[in-house]
């Protein structure tokens, strides 16, 4: 099948600039980083692209025994980049994503120049010594409503995930982003997201790094920023003044500059 339309690939931006991949999270599509694309734009190559089972992507591609790890979902990544023979590619992963870029970017070194993690989480469950946010008994409340009635899940978590309460139509978007991802293939996405743990393959990350993390984020609090931050050797933390758990949206300067800050330095 081919890659660029099992995927939606879309590029945009200089042809001949470094290129930058964005990662959308779970639930979401690569429609959320239209705002922060404009300024990505003007000096790099972007490529966007769907997970098969989000956004456009074509659903006949999906099967549960690729997409129940996030292996398969890093597997879609070195196929895009294949597909288009990108190289030196700085990826933008949100959310889990970030997770997806470590894996990608340890099963195809050459292939990539530089990680940039948005409200990253390696770990969602509270373990010894490390707070993910929830506690294993959260995770499986959140998971059984969430199998039990995904629309009336969608419409319930997505404004506390988003934050900005004085900005309801963010949360609202994402409500419907939520919404148009077929309940199923959402629940399997879901599971491989919240009960994932890839605390172990942040020490082998070798490539320069930047983690973004906001000021209140309910799904990646600060002290899990501090922890990839402390994991990863050399990498760079940058608190953006935003809340909730998507600042593309939110705060969508302030997310391009510190990535276009990051890229623009010297490796």
């Amino acid at each position: 099948m081919d890659v660029l339309r099992r995927n939606n690939v879309m590029v945009t931006g200089r042809v001949d600039g470094p290129v930058v991949l964005l990662a959308h999270g779970f639930g979401c599509d690569q429609n959320m980083w239209r705002l922060v694309v404009p300024a990505l734009a003007r000096e790099h190559r972007v490529v966007l692209f769907d997970y098969v089972g989000s956004g456009r992507s074509d659903a006949s591609a999906w099967s549960e025994g690729r997409y129940s790890s996030l292996d398969g979902y890093a597997r879609d990544v070195v196929e895009v980049c294949e597909e288009l023979d990108l190289r030196d590619v700085a990826f933008v992963g949100h959310s889990v994503s970030a997770m997806v870029g470590v894996l990608a970017a340890a099963a195809d070194p050459e292939r990539f120049s530089r990680l940039v993690m948005v409200a990253p989480s390696p770990r969602y469950i509270d373990d010894e010594g490390y707070r993910g946010g929830f506690s294993a008994e959260d995770i499986d409340e959140l998971l059984e409503s969430l199998e039990s009635n995904y629309l009336g899940w969608s419409a319930a978590m997505a404004p506390v995930i988003m934050g900005n309460e004085d900005r309801p139509e963010l949360g609202e978007e994402l409500t419907a982003s939520f919404c148009a991802t077929d309940p199923d293939m959402a629940r399997v996405f879901a599971r491989t997201t919240f009960l994932s743990d890839s605390r172990a393959d942040l020490k082998a990350v070798t490539h320069p790094t930047l983690v973004l993390e906001c000021t209140q984020d309910v799904i990646a609090p600060r002290e899990v920023g501090a922890y990839v931050h402390a994991a990863i050797p050399g990498s760079r933390l940058v608190t953006l003044d935003a809340t909730g758990h998507c600042p593309q949206l939110s705060a969508p300067e302030a997310t391009a500059e510190a990535i276009l800050a990051f890229l623009g330095t010297p490796r």
